[in-house]
């Protein structure tokens, strides 16, 4: 594929994690990761330079785009770009069951982050049914011709974005950059310190403070075990508010800060009446500025 790359619109620049231009670029590519293959594979090549391979396991899907200067990952996230609907449990009824050590291969590399660290086990499983192809062909284009890797994605394709830059390292991949757009927490405090260490000045999580899924999984109001890596970039003037803000009246009824059985209904309606703002079309506007 040739391509004059100083036509293209969108840009990556080498050795400047945090850049807007990085931030534009992958923020399209994490848009791109939502079209259907024939779509996607055209999309990636006029828009963004780069020959794209789908990879779908189940409901996990990931794009390998490539050019002879790059490397970017995309993951997918929740089927439909502009709903929440099958999220529910996910990131809040069952988000106490959901901190989990990993088991198996996989596992073994994530529980690298130290003892006591735990993974949202949803991301986990999903990462899980993807990986082994995917890295396999992240690797093959590394011995072909070694290039900056980039790995975005928007929500929950962005916690999966987290997960591989781990996975990578542990196979001596270096990442250059992690974008992710309105992304959950993945893990625990001690998780969550050990990619700070690897990653640090590396991990970018644009938020938009109106978006409801940064905020989640949680149920307690106090005392939510999930938090976020570094580094939080704050996209518009709107302040980051936390969960219970965001649940409103539902959570003046929670006992000992505690969301259950009803109460997760009247918080969900909270949530759902910000989902707009959690689309990958405000994060473009808001990058713009």
């Amino acid at each position: 594929m040739s391509i004059d790359r100083s036509t293209l619109r969108f840009q990556l620049k080498e050795d400047a994690p945090g850049d807007p231009a990085n931030a534009a670029f992958l923020c399209e590519a994490s848009a791109l990761a939502y079209l259907p293959q024939r779509e996607g594979t055209l999309a990636f090549a006029e828009l963004l330079g780069l020959e794209a391979k789908l990879f779908s396991e189940g409901n996990t899907q990931a794009w390998l785009a490539t050019s002879p200067e790059q490397i970017v990952v995309a993951f997918r996230g929740t089927e439909s770009p502009t709903s929440l609907d099958g999220l529910k449990d996910i990131l809040l009824t069952d988000a106490l069951n959901l901190l989990v050590v990993p088991e198996g291969r996989l596992g073994l590399d994530l529980s690298a982050a130290g003892v006591g660290a735990r993974f949202h086990k949803g991301f986990v499983d999903a990462i899980a049914s993807i990986w082994p192809p995917l890295s396999a062909g992240i690797e093959a284009e590394v011995k072909r011709l070694d290039r900056p890797v980039w790995l975005t994605g928007h929500s929950l394709g962005g916690a999966l974005a987290l997960l591989a830059a781990w996975l990578l390292k542990r196979t001596f991949i270096s990442v250059e950059e992690v974008s992710t757009f309105g992304a959950p927490m993945i893990g625990n405090r001690t998780a969550c310190d050990a990619f700070n260490r690897e990653f640090a000045g590396r991990i970018h999580r644009y938020v938009n403070g109106r978006d409801p899924v940064p905020k989640l999984p949680g149920l307690s109001l106090v005392a939510n075990e999930f938090v976020h890596v570094d580094n939080e970039r704050l996209l518009g003037d709107h302040p980051m508010t936390g969960l219970s803000t965001l649940v409103g009246a539902a959570a003046t009824h929670a006992v000992d800060g505690l969301l259950s059985g009803t109460l997760i209904d009247g918080a969900w309606k909270s949530i759902n009446a910000e989902v707009a703002m959690h689309f990958l079309g405000c994060y473009r506007d808001l990058l713009k500025g």
